[in-house]
């Protein structure tokens, strides 16, 4: 059975009530370090709570770099997402599964950057045409996690965050519709050569 005991200081990156960013769930809160017995060895644990997803992870100390848990954005770094949001969209022209695919590697890889990519990629305005189900899972998924971020290095809440990502995205280059339906119709041609 393990023993968790509050642990006075062991050697970590991270402080108690310090925001970090854990690439598969997004912006957490250190709680605690700990010190854990378990089967005979001792290990020192960062407690990260995620409020929003009601979850607790423990990430031992010595893997946290390795999972690619890191302390929030600075100020650089996030001037650069939100120039990437206002920028032009990038989409391939490959088929949908394979850009889902890196549009899921890209959420989940924690990076501010790639995640702003996703959400200028995906963001429709009113005048375009309606996304799929699934680009719109997967744009809300990004913004989602851009906007926890943003709200958590500006000390505000998710919608706050969220109007300034929506003011970058204002900003950014609109594709036609006449961009959309050729987009569309070279998507079509390469699914019909690939099957």
């Amino acid at each position: 059975m393990a023993t968790v005991k509050k642990s006075a200081a062991p050697k970590s990156a991270f402080k108690p009530n310090e925001h970090v960013v854990y690439p598969a769930h997004g912006v957490g809160q250190v709680q605690s370090i700990e010190k854990t017995e378990f089967a005979g060895y001792t290990l020192d644990l960062i407690v990260v709570s995620f409020a929003k997803d009601k979850m607790t992870l423990r990430v031992p100390v010595n893997k946290a770099k390795a999972v690619g848990m890191r302390k929030l954005a600075d100020a650089e770094t996030t001037k650069k997402a939100l120039d990437t949001v206002a920028g032009r969209a990038r989409v391939k022209r490959t088929m949908w599964s394979r850009r889902a695919q890196e549009y899921e590697a890209k959420i989940n890889s924690g990076d501010l950057i790639a995640i702003s990519e996703v959400v200028r990629d995906l963001y429709r305005a009113e005048s375009q045409p309606e996304q799929s189900y699934s680009e719109r899972q997967l744009y809300e998924a990004a913004l989602d996690r851009m906007s926890r971020e943003i709200a958590a290095i500006n000390k505000t809440d998710e919608p706050a965050a969220i109007k300034v990502i929506e003011a970058q995205l204002a900003k950014s280059p609109r594709r036609t519709n006449a961009d959309e339906a050729e987009a569309d119709a070279e998507a079509d041609e390469l699914h019909e050569k690939a099957a």
